[in-house]
């Protein structure tokens, strides 16, 4: 090994390398936010804030290396990033969905674009966009908090009252040194999945092998009254959205497969320790959610065993690769040409994110999303439904798919039949 040791996420990144456009350092690997902007931004300060974000977080400038013991990082001296600066009279989201379906070269360093779009000296869209292999959900959050205390200490002179970060090659050393899974969690994964699999959703045609994939996003918003129910259901039983709504969506699952044992992977933070919570960097882990649906009937049956899944599988939550080592099988469905292994998740974008000052403006994230893609960042594999509650309290989805095995059509009829379901179940 030349280099730094690579995160455990970081080495499961690397085994869907595919060596082309596709994959999880293929080049439409991308994570893209976007903020309005309330106020005056000076373009040549945001090139120096930018620079300064670039900086501070190593990652941002970090090659992932396989060599013969598995890979290792390579960290870049700082320089500077992409700042595109244009007339905005169009939708902010129209542009969002377009920074979002650009190819992002893993190979183009730092792994961190802006893009400003004016419509006025008062009021903007920024647009920042990194490759997913330097960054996360939560990464993005704190990419935007950065940048906004280093504008405003650039024009004003002042600090920006940031805490110190740690790198990220501090915490792949910590974890090859001391968050491997424990002998207790590997029982507890081999004992709950042995002779389980991911459950696929049927494709309408199966994967082209001669075809890059192709992935789209349907978006869309519950109504304020479902929403609402949700909520309160949720409270009712003790548990959380996330919960209500995946056993909404194992009970779909179930019905698409006729599979009663119910596996589903969702993502946690993977940070694990406080001192990497201002640390960028490719953290989310992917987590298997097993339920067995056997004689339920009704949401309530469901969510009382989700709630028991959710807290067994929080409780150990291990990297995925050991997963996979402890059931080998369950990672089989990803390589179903007939299928796709659909991630559910229930995103909680960091509060300080929001609303946020840039020197004299101000910026507000933008959450309410609804228009939908036919070309979109893609995934390594798969699918992904991606649900958030917003500050109005309705609550908004995406689903994530391959348009080259996914018609349009199919992928808008199973999110009405999920609205449909809970609206049902929860009248």
């Amino acid at each position: 090994m030349t280099g730094p040791p690579l995160s455990f996420n970081q080495e499961f990144l690397l085994a869907f390398d595919r060596g082309d456009a596709d994959g999880a350092f293929g080049e439409r690997h991308v994570l893209a936010d976007a903020w309005r902007l309330h106020g005056p931004v000076d373009p040549a300060v945001l090139q120096q804030a930018l620079d300064d974000v670039v900086a501070r977080h190593d990652v941002l400038r970090t090659d992932v290396v396989a060599d013969a013991e598995g890979g290792h990082q390579v960290v870049h001296p700082p320089g500077p990033a992409s700042l595109s600066v244009r007339t905005l009279d169009g939708d902010a989201e129209a542009l969002l969905n377009e920074v979002d379906a650009r190819p992002f070269n893993v190979k183009e360093i730092p792994h961190l674009r802006a893009v400003l779009g004016q419509y006025d000296d008062e009021g903007s869209v920024l647009v920042l966009a990194t490759h997913h292999v330097a960054s996360d959900d939560w990464s993005m959050g704190l990419l935007v908090r950065d940048l906004a205390a280093g504008y405003t200490a650039r024009l004003t002179g002042g600090p920006t009252g940031l805490p110190e970060a740690a790198q990220y090659t501090e915490f792949a050393a910590w974890q090859r040194a001391n968050g491997g899974a424990t002998d207790e969690a590997r029982t507890y994964w081999r004992t709950k999945v042995t002779g389980s699999a991911m459950t696929a959703v049927p494709a309408d045609r199966p994967r082209p092998e001669d075809k890059h994939d192709v992935y789209a996003a349907h978006r869309f918003v519950l109504d304020q009254d479902l929403s609402a129910r949700v909520l309160g259901y949720a409270r009712s039983m003790r548990s959380t959205p996330f919960m209500v709504l995946l056993a909404a969506h194992q009970m779909q699952l179930r019905d698409l497969t006729g599979t009663t044992k119910v596996m589903t992977p969702t993502f946690t933070a993977g940070r694990y320790q406080e001192r990497f919570n201002d640390t960028v960097g490719p953290f989310f882990n992917l987590l298997p959610l097993v339920t067995d649906l056997t004689g339920t009937r009704h949401l309530r049956d469901v969510v009382g065993r989700v709630r028991t899944t959710c807290f067994e599988a929080y409780a150990h939550d291990i990297p995925f690769g050991d997963v996979v080592a402890a059931a080998p099988e369950i990672a089989e469905p990803f390589a179903d040409p007939g299928g796709a292994v659909v991630a559910f998740q229930v995103l909680q974008p960091p509060a300080f994110a929001d609303n946020l000052v840039f020197g004299t403006a101000t910026g507000t994230a933008i959450r309410d999303r609804r228009r939908s893609q036919r070309l979109a960042s893609s995934i390594p594999n798969g699918g992904s439904w991606a649900l958030e509650i917003l500050p109005s309290g309705r609550i908004a989805g995406s689903f994530k798919y391959n348009a080259n095995m996914f018609d349009e059509t199919t992928i808008t009829g199973i999110v009405d039949d999920f609205r449909h379901r809970l609206r049902a179940a929860l009248a």
